[in-house]
């Protein structure tokens, strides 16, 4: 082992231990450690900020701009309501209409904003329809990362890969190039839940009654909200009376859930953490003043959140979203790129285009656009590629994939499933990595070892760098593993067994479908 490698495995162990421990914000962890990378020679400063002007990671940014501009539009809201069976129905029922809908809107938008406008209307209708809420709301959740899946721009992780396959000189991913595995994992995933939800899933749990206090202003009166802490809120690790919420928000925290439990008595004394789902009085105002804040992942009080806006707004948002969609789509077929061998109408193209209309057009508050974009995701992403270089560089990638190799050839080293070994192992720790820390850092510490697995092999790359995009995303056995599962979560009042006891057999069902799936649409032979 070189020193350069030395420096790079004991600083990749010191990433995911503060990365587990929530040290800091993922962001700033992984730009320490490239700063680090960068004061070893390991990478040169040019290496360390192409991330940062990747095409990629600016579509990221640019698509979470289009889908506040969906969000704000009440199209999303529209949708959901349109499609909650009215009347006595069943779970089954229920589920039938819902999912596959969830699935596909996800499949085009960012995973996070659908569920935090699906989630409060689906409980309160469960609750009008007197069918537990608990039924839908992991499902709602697994349904958007199993969509998210399935095209390009489905998730983050999939923006990630294809810019890090375009920076090593590979022709990048199509819009649809994943629905050749994301459909069909996505349909034996919504069978899955479909034949699970009764059994496995969680009852209604009771949570104690909250007694609505007015003790200030009487033209003023209160009422129960419920707030999903984000990452940027200021209070986290700090007991609600060393961090006065009162003072801060003008609102009386009366309950904290957190990992199925209800804590109600001695709240003051309670420090709070990302994910706690936090139960407010809060006057008329407070969801006004903070429901755009990025400090909540979410707030619900009950009634409709979403702005009223015009029917000619919502529409021409919807119509904005699928020209980009068709509009990028076409632009990466082969006959127009040879016809128009000029043009580059790719899907950063159509993002840019669609942003600026939507700012213009005032769908979202063009003089508020930075609030809508997640800063700390993007700087992971950026700092995301550096890291990976560093380990080509260092030769860090080729050691641990000549590990995994030789760990194959205990198999015999003719044999024909040497490279689906290959492919499961790199799943397996890819969808580990998540699991612990972002989806985003799975790929970066990914995509290195499908690179240098696949050349000591001299097999086809693309097999593993789809496995990466499935792996990095497809976790759904903890709560802190996806952005969405922390969501539902607090407003579920789900415990952390009720995710390991439905999604590690959905994880493994994923993991063995991938590894046999992959290498039919994309063999291994070169």
């Amino acid at each position: 082992m070189t020193f350069e490698s030395l420096i790079v495995l004991l600083a990749l162990i010191a990433m995911l231990a503060a990365l587990v421990k929530e040290a800091m914000r993922p962001g700033m962890i992984l730009f320490t450690v490239t700063v680090v990378f960068l004061c070893f020679g390991i990478i040169t400063p040019k290496e360390m900020l192409e991330g940062f002007s990747n095409k990629g990671m600016i579509t990221v940014a640019l698509l979470f701009l289009v889908s506040e501009g969906v969000r704000q539009s009440g199209a999303l809201s529209q949708v959901i309501k349109r499609i909650l069976p009215q009347g006595k129905t069943t779970v089954f029922k229920a589920q039938l209409r819902m999912l596959p809908s969830i699935a596909f809107i996800s499949a085009f938008l960012n995973n996070t904003p659908v569920v935090v406008i699906f989630a409060p209307i689906i409980k309160r209708w469960a609750k009008l329809v007197k069918l537990p809420a608990t039924k839908f709301l992991i499902p709602l959740s697994y349904m958007t990362i199993l969509g998210g899946l399935c095209t390009l721009i489905g998730t983050s992780t999939n923006l990630v890969v294809h810019g890090m396959m375009i920076e090593a000189g590979f022709d990048g991913l199509g819009m649809f190039d994943l629905a050749w595995i994301g459909i069909p994992i996505t349909l034996i995933g919504a069978l899955y839940i479909f034949l699970t939800s009764k059994k496995m899933l969680p009852e209604e749990r009771e949570e104690p009654e909250v007694v609505e206090e007015d003790d200030s202003d009487p033209e003023e009166p209160v009422h129960q909200v419920e707030v999903v802490i984000g990452a940027r809120f200021p209070g986290i690790n700090k007991t609600l009376k060393e961090f006065n919420f009162r003072r801060h928000y003008g609102a009386e925290v009366k309950e904290i859930k957190r990992g199925g439990k209800v804590i109600a008595n001695g709240v003051g004394h309670e420090p709070m953490y990302e994910g706690d789902t936090l139960v407010l009085l809060a006057d008329d105002s407070f969801v006004k003043t903070w429901g755009d804040s990025s400090v909540f992942l979410m707030i619900a009080n009950g009634h409709d959140n979403e702005p009223h806006v015009s029917c000619r707004k919502r529409t021409f948002a919807l119509f904005l979203l699928v020209l980009m969609i068709v509009g990028a789509t076409v632009g990466e077929l082969p006959w127009f790129q040879e016809t128009f061998p000029e043009l580059k109408l790719d899907m950063f193209f159509f993002a840019a285009v669609t942003a600026v209309i939507m700012a213009w057009a005032n769908i979202f508050p063009a003089r508020k656009y930075t609030k809508y974009i997640s800063w700390d995701i993007l700087i992971t992403i950026a700092c995301a590629f550096a890291i990976s270089k560093a380990m080509t560089n260092s030769g860090m990638a080729d050691m641990i994939a000549k590990a995994i190799i030789d760990l194959s050839y205990s198999f015999g080293p003719k044999s024909t499933v040497g490279p689906y070994i290959l492919l499961g192992a790199l799943y397996l720790i890819s969808n580990v990595i998540t699991a612990l820390i972002t989806n985003n850092a799975a790929a970066a510490l990914g995509f290195p070892l499908a690179l240098s697995i696949a050349s000591q092999l001299g097999v086809n790359p693309m097999p593993f760098f789809i496995a990466i995009c499935i792996s990095a995303s497809a976790d759904f056995s903890t709560p802190i593993g996806y952005q969405t599962n922390l969501i539902v979560q607090g407003i579920g009042n789900y415990k952390f067994m009720d995710f390991v006891r439905v999604g590690l057999p959905l994880n493994l069902l994923c993991m063995v479908v991938s590894v046999l799936l992959i290498p039919q649409f994309w063999p291994f032979d070169l």
